[in-house]
């Protein structure tokens, strides 16, 4: 009497694909970046009371932020340079080409006067303004960014390539966005004790 063995469900095998690992590791940054950047948001609410937690967030933020503008910048460059399985991806649709500088330029600028104001204290100067209106420019721009791109996250994530194959390099992508996050926190920690008295303009807001 013969039996018939049961198919076994394996997970589908890697696939050495630097565009769909670049993709997958943009991705997962932008979703870190998202749920940090809610965070921050809501310490907006009542930033008289949060204001160190918001200061701390907006730096520990600084590591994703660069990883993200690597992974998108590299992708840039292969895709300029010639390289075919980006070009074969092709460029970005219009408006997120459009729009995607501007993020990167508000996002440093954000984060940078906020380091500067938690740096300088009362002796402000010009950053808090600076700082009020980039992030003016940076919520409009990201809205449109994260409109654009949001829907794809579930697809991305999920692995999805090339008839159910995923992208190697899985063990990469999570270290460099410990790294980052890493990086991000070290150099708030430093802030934090380089600038134990950042909360003394907070009532400029």
């Amino acid at each position: 009497m013969h039996t018939t063995a049961r198919p076994r469900h394996r997970r589908p095998p890697a696939v050495s694909d630097g565009v769909a690992g670049n993709e997958r590791l943009t991705a997962l940054t932008g979703t870190v970046l998202l749920a940090g950047f809610a965070l921050e948001g809501m310490t907006l609410l009542a930033l008289g009371r949060l204001l160190t937690l918001h200061m701390f967030l907006g730096i520990l933020l600084i590591g994703p932020v660069l990883l993200k503008i690597g992974s998108t910048g590299y992708r840039f460059v292969r895709y300029y340079t010639g390289a075919g399985g980006y070009v074969r991806k092709g460029p970005p649709a219009p408006i997120p080409r459009l729009v995607g500088p501007v993020v990167i330029l508000t996002s440093l600028t954000v984060l940078g006067t906020g380091v500067a104001l938690a740096l300088a204290g009362r002796g402000t100067g010009p950053w808090l303004f600076l700082h009020k209106a980039s992030f003016v420019l940076w919520f409009g721009a990201m809205t449109i960014h994260v409109l654009t791109y949001a829907w794809r996250l579930p697809r991305i994530l999920a692995g999805a390539h090339g008839g159910g194959a995923r992208p190697a390099g899985a063990g990469i992508r999570w270290l460099l966005i410990a790294v980052a996050l890493a990086g991000g926190l070290v150099l708030a920690l430093l802030a934090m004790r380089l600038a134990p008295g950042w909360g003394a303009w907070a009532a400029r807001w």
